[in-house]
This record gives C-alpha cells, structure tokens and sequence, in this order.
C-alpha cells in the first residue's frame, strides 16, 4: 500500500486531526508543508492581531518542514518557492500525492513532475462552480483553458469536496473515473464528546436562561458579510434572543458602530475565539448562520455547529448549502445579500418553528467525516 502525503502551505486546525485519524486506522499518513507560520503563531491579517491556534498540530502523523525560497510577498504564485520538498518529490517512493490547490509555486512544479515520476497526483482544490460562474473576461478564459489542457492533464484523481466542486470539475470534462468523493469535515468525534453546562455559560455571558442565541463564527471580513447578520438581527426585534458574533477582524469597528447607533442590547461581539473555547458557544445556541458571499468555497463552522445538531441557516453562496442543509428540514439556504429574506428565514426558524427535522444536522454531518475521507482515499492507493 503506497503512502498517503499531503501538501500543504502550513498545518492547518481542520485538516491535521484528519491525518492523525488515518494513521490511527492503519492508512500511512504524511504531510508536507511549505511553512510553520500556524505553530509558531502570527500576525493573522484578516483576524487584525497575532494568533496561534490552542489545539495540536502536530501529533499523530509524520511531517516535514520545508525552507521556503521566496522573497515575494505580493505575488501568490510566488509566495512558497520550496526547492527542498521538489527535490524530496524526487528520492522518495512512490506515493499518494495530495495537494490543496495549484496556485503555487511549489503545487505547480509538484502537479507538473509527480505523475512523471510514478506518483499518482491527487487534486483537493475546493472551488464551487457557483463562484467560477461569477468570474468574467479574458484573464478567466485563459485560466480555464491552461488548466483544462496543461494542469489538469497531470493529475490522476480529483478529490471533490462537496456538490459545488464535484460541478466545478465536471465544468472541465473531467472524467467521471477520476472523480473521487473527499468531503471537507471536522473532528465529529471530538466535538460530540464535549461537555458543557449550558445555564453557566449563559450566565458568563450575561444570557438569561431562557432566551434564545443565534451563533455566528467566522472573521470580520467582507466576504464573511458579518454586517448582513447584525441587520437581519435588528430588523427580527425578539425580546427574548440573542445574536453571539464568535471572531473577529476589520470590519468590527463598522459593526460597533452599526450596534451602537441602532441602540441593540443583546448582540455580542466576542473577539478572537481559539479552537478550545468555540464549541461551548454551540452547545448554548439555537441557530447557527453563516451568510458568506463570494469566496467562501466551503465553510466548515457548519460542519461544528452540525455536531451540536444546530439548525442551519446559510447564504447560497456558501460552498457547503447545497449538501449541509435539507430545506425546511434542519434549516434555510437564503440568497446572498438579501437581509429581509434572511430575516424571514430566522423567523421560519425561532418563532414559526417550522422546520420538521425529518433529517438533522446531526445526521447530515456524519455525512462528513474523517472515515469517509479515509474510506475513499484507501482505494487509491
């Protein structure tokens, strides 16, 4: 059985418990990164202040670090230029190579070697077609037309993560053959283990007990619409509900001011929130939205808030609606932007109630797991 790598530009929070749980079950797995700014802790530019995530990334699983060349910091093709894990591509045995996308350097020169040299090449790029559609003019023909005839020729499997991508591939002809489900997941298990005393958190957050909390969680930043929510919210007016914004970022300062004009009480900004701490801000919610815009490929806050079996209500432009909600089931998909239709649908929600729950979220996301993932990629090697 070959083993399975992963290339990656640093450890990423998701994805690390996922190669942990592979090699526990018996599936060799490695990673290659092109850089360690995840475990030596930064300055996060879309959070505005310097983060370093609370939970291990490191346990479980070979790694290797690999020196990244590039001086760029303009250039995203040009932002990881790692000479050493080329070389690597080179002297190791033949493998399962799995990269998170193309536009690198360093992903490009593998994508472009490693099916060359006897390694079956894996594509795990997360582009829902519904974004690929909103992009216009020559520059997009011309991307399209490179991958299609000079990338995508390369690479052995695509890994799709959801319906949106597996449409994305399906838009370049890929062969049915080489499409392999792969779906974006969480630790389900961890999180549905967790345990939490509701009424004490409620009153840490000055909640009483029996009202209601909405949950957000995500960055302030543009294509995460924060505002949106904070509208919707202040339109709904319920006495007796809460809105929490788990995170934070750039565009707090327009939504403070946005809380402060409209004279609303019960909305909570909390800051930067680690890994350890989000899940209790589940456990104590009755709804979780996410109202993303263009570039959300994905959007795994659902996937967490799924393991507390919290309706959902999302934007249709978040990558994950078309698999994550059943409507009217365990939640809404509402068009993106429209604050007076998201309104109405966190009404549906928490004073019609009109969701029948014949699938929960719960049931959906196990849907999603590492298993599946593990399941699936067995088969290629």
């Amino acid at each position: 059985m070959k083993d399975i790598i992963f290339v990656n530009s640093h450890p990423i929070q998701y994805f690390a418990p996922m190669y942990k749980f592979m090699n526990e079950n018996g599936v060799k797995t490695k990673a290659w990164y092109c850089s360690d700014f995840s475990i030596m802790g930064g300055f996060d530019i879309e959070f505005g202040q310097k983060i370093k995530w609370d939970i291990p990334l490191l346990e479980g699983y070979e790694y290797q670090f690999f020196k990244n060349f590039s001086s760029s910091r303009k250039s995203e093709f040009w932002r990881f230029v790692n000479w050493g894990m080329i070389r690597t591509l080179f002297k190791c045995p033949k493998s399962i190579i799995i990269l998170h996308g193309y536009h690198y350097f360093t992903h490009f020169s593998i994508i472009m070697l490693g099916k060359i040299l006897g390694h079956t090449i894996c594509l795990r790029n997360d582009i829902p077609l519904s974004h690929e559609l909103l992009k216009k003019g020559w520059k997009q023909k011309l991307k399209r037309f490179g991958l299609r005839y000079v990338v995508f020729p390369r690479i052995n499997y695509f890994l799709f993560i959801g319906t949106q991508n597996k449409l994305y591939y399906e838009s370049f002809q890929i062969d049915k053959n080489q499409l392999v489900s792969c779906p974006y997941a969480v630790d389900n298990e961890r999180f549905r283990s967790l345990q939490y005393d509701k009424n004490e958190i409620k009153k840490s957050l000055g909640v009483p007990l029996n009202d209601r909390i909405i949950t957000f969680s995500a960055k302030y930043i543009e294509k995460k619409r924060p505002l949106d929510l904070i509208q919707a919210f202040h339109k709904l007016n319920l006495d007796d509900c809460w809105l929490i914004m788990v995170g934070d970022g750039k565009l707090r300062k327009i939504m403070e001011e946005y809380i402060s004009s409209n004279k609303m009480s019960k909305v909570i900004l909390t800051g930067f929130v680690n890994q350890q701490e989000i899940p209790k801000f589940y456990a104590v919610s009755d709804l979780f939205v996410m109202c993303s815009s263009n570039g959300e490929h994905w959007g795994l806050s659902a996937n967490e808030a799924m393991n507390f079996n919290l309706p959902l209500i999302l934007s249709d432009l978040t990558g994950c609606s078309n698999d994550l909600v059943v409507s009217e089931s365990n939640g809404y998909v509402f068009e993106t932007g429209n604050v007076d239709e998201l309104t109405s649908r966190i009404k549906d929600v928490l004073v019609l109630n009109k969701l029948t729950a014949t699938v929960t979220s719960k049931e959906l996301v196990d849907n999603f797991s590492y298993k599946i993932v593990l399941d699936n990629l067995v088969k290629l090697c």
